[in-house]
């Protein structure tokens, strides 16, 4: 670790060294000796969540501005949507779902060709780092030869990132709360792809965000028109009263890659 402290006090790294090299006695081996920050089991109280929710915020926000990412671009998408090469083994109904994948893959594939253009600072793809739609969105960075960002949540099953997620930039989280924060923090771009639970939560928590202006307005895109107005009836929210017409205008339907790229370049 390179050592560019602006003060004179010992590191916390230096002390760690110093503390495993203690006679090994009763009194060393005590939980109470451990230093606090090196004490796992003290970090994991209850009462230390605050320090934690903290911690995650911090983490990936330190490494994002040390590799220099001013902008993303968000990609939300179902987890179970195949590949076209794997889509004869998947049921009909994902089966039919599987050319988003490829959409997914030429859209981060064309907005990293983008970003490279500003050294990988701006537009850089986001995406949840596991498989389905964000394998095919971190993909297509890969293959644009540019780095992309993957923030995986814990689950009780298990669980790796995806291949292609850039390695410093794949994060791993356990507060939902925090991972969202840091898909929207530098967001100049969300679009939704089909999918299940997790993509509506993300989805509606942005556009809610964006309603009632808790966010700034930015491109919001909704990959497959029939997919999402047959899961959805947004026309009769908004003449039963429950949001208003022109949250209607918040989002935008497209359907290929292309089409998406065009709805980035004619948003004011």
């Amino acid at each position: 670790m390179k050592d560019d402290r602006r003060h004179p006090f010992r590191d916390s790294s230096q002390d760690m060294e110093s503390a495993h090299r203690v006679p090994d006695t009763p009194q060393s081996r005590a939980p109470a000796y451990r230093l606090a920050f090196a004490d796992p089991e003290f970090l994991m109280r209850d009462e230390l969540r605050p320090v934690r929710l903290q911690l995650e915020l911090m983490k990936p926000q330190i490494v994002m501005d040390e590799r220099g990412i001013v902008s993303t671009v968000v990609m939300f998408g179902g987890a179970r949507i195949p590949s076209p090469e794997r889509k004869d083994s998947a049921p009909e109904g994902l089966a039919s779902l599987a050319p988003y994948y490829e959409e997914a893959r030429k859209f981060a594939r064309a907005v990293t060709e983008r970003s490279m253009e500003t050294y990988g600072r701006e537009l850089v793809i986001v995406t949840g780092g596991g498989p389905g739609v964000m394998e095919a969105g971190n993909l297509g960075a890969h293959e644009a030869g540019g780095q992309s960002i993957g923030l995986n949540i814990v689950l009780p099953h298990e669980q790796a990132p995806n291949a292609y997620v850039t390695p410093d930039l794949s994060f791993n989280f356990h507060y939902f709360a925090v991972r969202k924060m840091h898909f929207l923090m530098r967001a100049r771009a969300v679009v939704v792809f089909p999918g299940g639970f997790g993509t509506l939560d993300e989805m509606f928590e942005s556009l809610t965000l964006i309603q009632t202006k808790r966010m700034k307005p930015i491109p919001f895109l909704l990959f497959g028109r029939e997919f999402w107005e047959k899961i959805i009836n947004w026309q009769a929210l908004a003449e039963i009263g429950t949001i208003s017409p022109e949250d209607l205008r918040l989002f935008r339907f497209v359907e290929t890659a292309d089409e998406a790229l065009d709805a980035l370049d004619e948003w004011e």
